[in-house]
Order: structure tokens, then sequence, then C-alpha cells
């Protein structure tokens, strides 16, 4: 009845002006229609729960979440949802080295769920390479709200953008703050989302550690890595609306690593343009911090966050640590209006040529670079001739949102380098556009 009179007050308000209702009249009008639709079908959720609980029987229902099957209580409640994504990448004519191809980027089921009402998991395999890899495999107990406990194999609590679910990305290749940043690993986490009515989260991880950028299944080393990170939306209740989507926060990751090989890095088109000389080791303790940010104000968003990586390494009876740094700054905005988010973009209207409905187009652009500590060529931790120093980018696209389920994603990316070629030469830069046709459900 509210809307429906809001509704109506607006309409006649417009048409005894003799014009039409203003916009900021109709977003409002747009905002209370879809708090109705949502309590409705709350509502109709209720009712079914309850017809269910009266004859005992499961609730095995789809939605724009995925499929389910959960108890009257919604104390044991099982969901699948997954995405797939096909990507195609086509390299300009002075990169030779590289082919044009089309690849599976990603396919991953996910099985995730409830139980007794305080034991959350899930599982996510990968089945885009030739061998299936487990990605995430974790329970989280939350008997106590600012304090829940997770274990398993999850994603270290360190990076902005490695944090992202890969079906939310904005570009279709993360940046290079995301090479130095820690991937999954194995451990316990203590984390909540909820203190201060949700404008302030916390995660403190005990972890196997792991390289730069990489991801680990077991450990075979002594050494852990404890990683924390605070993350907050200080004007989320202030009255001041364009502050209210700014988020600010930082990580730390500590450790110490006494054995194995550190990581090279790569650039958006996944080459390697660096890659430490045979023979070096980790060999002490390795430190990576990182402050971060992200903004939404209506359709207009904003990433950016700052990466550096110290590193204690041995080569030749040598013992030297080496600073690396990666930074980078990233704009979108949705043309057809929606509400830009972290967690992506849901399309107001559902494509449907016929009504004249396109779903949500989104532009974006990037700036980002990597720099490695030039004391690892001068004391001969690199081969200087095929490894850059500095790789520095900058990308540009265009993101289709269909509906929900389905997204269309065109990047062209450049990467310059300083360093890494023939002869003491710059390493030639890469060119690239990428095409991605992504399935999430």
């Amino acid at each position: 009845m509210g809307v429906g009179l809001t509704a109506a007050a607006l309409l006649w308000t417009g048409d005894a002006r003799g014009a039409e209702p203003a916009d900021e009249d109709l977003r409002i009008l747009v905002e209370d229609l879809r708090s109705e639709r949502s309590l409705l079908r709350r509502k109709l959720e209720v009712q079914e729960e309850a017809q269910a609980a009266k004859s005992g029987q499961p609730l095995v229902g789809a939605g724009s979440d995925g499929f389910y099957l959960r108890s009257p209580d919604r104390k044991f409640d099982v969901r699948l949802r997954g995405y797939a994504q096909l990507d195609g990448r086509y390299f300009t004519e002075e990169d030779e080295s590289f082919d044009d191809t089309f690849v599976f980027r990603r396919v991953r089921p996910i099985v995730e769920g409830t139980l007794g009402g305080v034991v959350d998991f899930r599982i996510m395999p990968d089945f885009a390479s030739s061998s299936p890899v487990l990605q995430d495999a974790h329970m989280n107990l939350r008997y106590v709200d600012e304090a829940n406990l997770m274990a398993g194999r999850f994603k270290a609590p360190f990076g902005l953008e490695r944090l992202q679910s890969a079906s939310a990305l904005l570009f279709v290749e993360r940046a290079l703050p995301t090479q130095l940043a820690p991937n999954r690993d194995l451990g316990l986490m203590v984390h909540s989302s909820s203190l201060l009515e949700g404008a302030l989260q916390y995660q403190v991880a005990l972890m196997n550690g792991v390289n730069d950028g990489g991801s680990a299944e077991s450990d075979d080393a002594d050494g852990k890595d404890l990683v924390a990170r605070v993350f907050g939306h200080p004007f989320q209740d202030s009255t001041v609306e364009w502050l209210s989507g700014l988020g600010l926060g930082v990580a730390v990751d500590y450790g110490r690593q006494e054995d194995g090989t550190p990581a090279g890095y790569r650039a958006s088109g996944q080459a390697t343009f660096f890659s430490y000389a045979s023979g070096t080791e980790l060999t002490g303790s390795r430190l990576r911090w990182s402050p971060q940010l992200y903004y939404a104000w209506g359709p207009f968003g904003l990433l950016g966050e700052y990466v550096r990586s110290s590193t204690d390494l041995e080569r030749a009876g040598r013992d030297e640590r080496f600073d690396h740094d990666a930074w980078q700054i990233a704009v979108h905005y949705v043309l057809t209006g929606e509400n830009a988010s972290y967690k992506g973009v849901v399309p107001r209207r559902d494509l449907a040529p016929s009504k004249g409905a396109w779903g949500a187009w989104e532009v974006k652009a990037r700036h980002h670079a990597l720099h490695v500590d030039p004391d690892v060529f001068d004391f001969g931790f690199a081969d200087p001739a095929r490894s850059a120093e500095r790789a520095t980018a900058w990308g540009l696209g265009l993101n289709w949102y269909l509906n929900r389920w389905l997204k269309i994603a065109l990047d062209y990316e450049r990467t310059s380098f300083d360093g890494g070629g023939a002869e003491g030469g710059d390493r030639d830069a890469e060119s690239a556009v990428f095409v991605r046709w992504q399935l999430a459900y």
C-alpha cells in the first residue's frame, strides 16, 4: 500500500505540474519497489518454511544465489553454486612469443553450507587445468559473532584485490600488486565482520606461509606466517552521503621461511618478466604490508592498494634482504546507473531486447606497476638478460552484465618493462586484448 500510494502521488504530482516526475523521485520509487519486492519474497519464503516445518519436509529450491537444500528451521543448509570463465587472449604482432588463444581460466563448482546453525563449510575445486586443484576447503565456527574461527585452506587475509572473488573482478586479470600478495594457504584464522554494527572487520591468521603471489597445498618447513588485516567503513552511518562508501584498511604478513625458492613475477598476459637466478633460496624473515582502500558513490567506484614485500635471500654464500613494491589505482563507472560495488554489479533490468532492456554496462580504467629492488641485479640474484627491474601497465575496458549470472568483459592492457632485454636493453612491451565470457550462479 505504501509504495502504491507513493507511485500514485508521484504520478499525480507530475501530471499536476504538466511534467514527468523528477529523476530523484523516480529513483526513490524504484528503490521502494525493490524493497517491497524483497519483503514479499521473504514473506513467501517464511510461509514455505512454516508449511515445511509442519510437514517436517526439507526445503529444496533454486534462486539467484544458487541451488539449495535446507531444513525447515534453516539450521542445516547445503548450497550448490559455482562459476566458469572462458577467456580469449589476443596479442599484438610485436609480442611474437605469445600465441592468441582461448583458455578456460577458471571452472569452479562450489559446495557450501551450514550445519547445526553454527558450523559453516565451503569446498571449491578448480577443473580449468588438466589436473584438478582444490582451491578452498575450510570450516568456520561462529559460536561468537565477534570471533569466528576458520580452519583449512583459504585465501590469506591480505591483498584487497586478491580477496575479491574472481567472479567479481573488475578486469580479466588482477593487477601487479597481487604478484606480491599471498594467495591460498593452510592454517587457522580468527575473524569477524560484525564489529561496530558491520563498520569494522578484522582477520588474524596463522598459516604455513607462501611465496609472493603463491599458493600452497602442503608445508615442508617449520616456519609459519602471521597474517593480520583490518578494514573499516568509518563513515558508514554518516549523513554526508558521498562519504558513506569509503572503506580503508591495512594488512601485515610476517614470517620466517628458511627453505625453498622465491617466486618470479608475471604480467597480465601470464608471461614471467622476472625470475631469480639459479641457486637463490629463502633464508630468513619475510615482511609484507599493504595499505588499501575501496570507495563507491552511486555508479562510481575506486580501488587502490600498495604492497611492499621484504625478503631475506641467500645465493652463493651471500645473504641479502630485498624490498619489492607494487601499487595500483583502478576506477569504474556504471553507465546504466546501477551502484558500483566491490562485490560486482547487479543489473536493474536483465537483457531483453524486445523490451528495450540491455542489462548493465560498466567502463573501467587502471594504472599499476611493480618495482623490483635494483640490488637484486647488483648482487647477482637475478639474470638481467631475462628479468626486468620494473613493469608498468595501464588498461581500459568495458563490462557488460547481461543479467546477474552472465557477464562479458573486454580489456585492453599494455605493459612496458625496464630492463630484461637483450644486450642490456628493455624487454619488448606486452600489448594484449582480453575477452571473458563468465557464467556465475
